[in-house]
């Protein structure tokens, strides 16, 4: 019988989630922080016995990284690796760089936490969650899924927001539960699926 085995990984800690800045589309690298928790995170996923047949991971270098760290630790780097700005972190536009202390001063507390936390309101010139669910979705659903569905194992190292659209589709949450879900830096968590994309058992590797 075959696994159906679909796991998900945040990204270490990286440079700017140190300095407290809206990263985004920036490509900025990981901390030693975030280097150690991509290793823990393999050390885990090699604890379960799990193989992977392919991984998948964003156009951003702080998730290939932690990708790369994860098969390193397992010792499995000739996985296939496919790297797709789909799965890229949410766009935060022109908050992207500024520190959220700032951007607080600048806009005010309850805008910055409007753009930050509701479900459809962009920041200026940036992704609500919705919309980076409109991109991360379509791509799962026709290039991810259909390969665990076959039995392949595989492995998604992303970012916080493109995570919770796969998240929510697995987990069915609602825009209000997915709001309130958050997702730790290089802490594993392991889908195994059901023939019809459910979830039959969900385990998660969390310190």
């Amino acid at each position: 019988m075959s696994e159906r085995l679909l796991v998900l990984v945040r990204h270490g800690q990286s440079e700017w989630n140190l300095k407290n800045l809206f990263t985004g589309w920036r490509d900025v690298d990981l901390t030693e922080k975030g280097v150690g928790e991509a290793q823990e995170a393999g050390r885990k996923l090699k604890a379960q016995g799990i193989v992977f047949d392919v991984a998948y991971t964003s156009a951003l270098k702080r998730a290939q990284r932690t990708n790369e760290l994860i098969l390193t630790e397992m010792g499995q780097t000739t996985v296939p690796v496919i790297r797709n700005l789909a799965l890229n972190e949410r766009d935060y536009g022109d908050l992207s760089g500024l520190n959220k202390d700032d951007a607080r001063a600048k806009w005010g507390e309850e805008q910055v936490h409007i753009w930050r936390r509701s479900y459809d309101v962009p920041p200026p010139g940036g992704e609500s969650l919705k919309d980076t669910l409109a991109r991360t979705l379509p791509y799962y659903v026709t290039e991810i899924q259909p390969r665990v569905l076959r039995g392949e194992r595989v492995l998604v190292t992303a970012h916080g927001n493109s995570l919770r659209a796969l998240v929510m589709v697995l987990e069915r949450l609602t825009p209000e539960g997915i709001l309130k879900r958050e997702i730790g830096t290089g802490a594993p968590i392991v889908y195994r699926l059901n023939a019809d994309s459910t979830v039959q058992d969900r385990k998660d590797l969390a310190a």
